[in-house]
């Protein structure tokens, strides 16, 4: 009788723990059915202006309550996309992060809409010893020589444009190197206004790339540098000479007139007529 209550006790106790372990699991699948979503995330990391292929995304689960804004979850929509920003292992892809659809890829894929790419010359001194890369903001200045001879004192240098977008170094486009690299080329991203500009100023003079802080967005509006106020000195004096001023006319002395000595006249009768005479 005895083991036979015992068997009982322990069947209901197994039974009000299944129970429990239902109810619980229910419980938990209610509470959580928006809990985390299929999102898609690169597979591998992946350059700026490499078009995407079935190998290098795949769906991820994410917490939905921590979705990126703009996340893709149809992976069939991103095959032949092109990136227009580099992306690591399982980060998520989103419409912000792909160049337009139709873009065929490189660094046409990189360039914003209205603006253009040119490419400069540089050297070690000129490409500030390599460590304008891409997505660095620089300033362009230009050395030009106004004269010749006594003219030099006219050549000056001058910021002619700010902070422009290094798209590119040589062939390489790829933004996460934070290594120097010494080239012979920067291609950088211009208006067109200020892509006629850059090309008139490297055919005038000498170009120096100077690198700016990229979240510095104040202009450095100078007068240019020149050799007169690199070593402080005055300005030349005007050719043209001053003009002689007529001396002030002399002032005209007046003399007055000394005042005639007094004079004796007298009376002369001769017969009828009668004179006077003064001496």
């Amino acid at each position: 009788m005895k083991n036979r209550r015992a068997y009982l006790m322990l069947a209901l106790a197994v039974a009000l723990g299944l129970g429990a372990v239902l109810l619980a699991s229910r419980w938990l699948l209610r509470q959580t059915p928006s809990a985390a979503g299929r999102i898609v995330v690169a597979a591998a990391d992946v350059n700026l202006g490499q078009r995407l292929g079935p190998d290098m995304f795949k769906l991820a689960e994410w917490p939905a309550d921590a979705l990126p804004p703009g996340a893709l979850r149809d992976p069939a929509k991103l095959n032949g996309r092109v990136l227009k920003t580099s992306v690591l292992r399982g980060e998520p892809l989103s419409e912000a992060k792909l160049a337009p659809a139709g873009t065929l890829g490189g660094l046409s894929a990189l360039i914003a809409e209205g603006k253009r790419a040119i490419t400069v010359r540089v050297n070690d001194v000129v490409g500030v010893a390599g460590f304008a890369l891409p997505g660095n903001f620089v300033d362009i200045i230009v050395h030009t020589q106004a004269g010749e001879g006594q003219q030099r004192e006219r050549d000056i240098s001058k910021i002619v444009l700010e902070r422009i977008l290094v798209l590119a170094v040589a062939q390489e486009v790829s933004r996460d190197d934070t290594k120097p690299r010494v080239v012979n080329a920067v291609t950088l991203e211009v208006t067109p206004e200020q892509a006629e500009h850059l090309d008139l100023a490297r055919s005038v003079g000498t170009l120096s790339l100077a690198l700016r802080n990229q979240v510095d967005p104040k202009p450095g509006v100078t007068g240019g540098a020149t050799k007169g106020t690199l070593l402080g000195l005055h300005p030349a004096a005007s050719a043209e000479p001053a003009a002689v001023q007529a001396p002030p006319p002399a002032a005209r002395i007046q003399v007055a007139a000394a005042p005639a000595p007094p004079r004796h006249c007298i009376g002369v009768i001769n017969g009828l007529r009668s004179s006077q005479e003064c001496l």
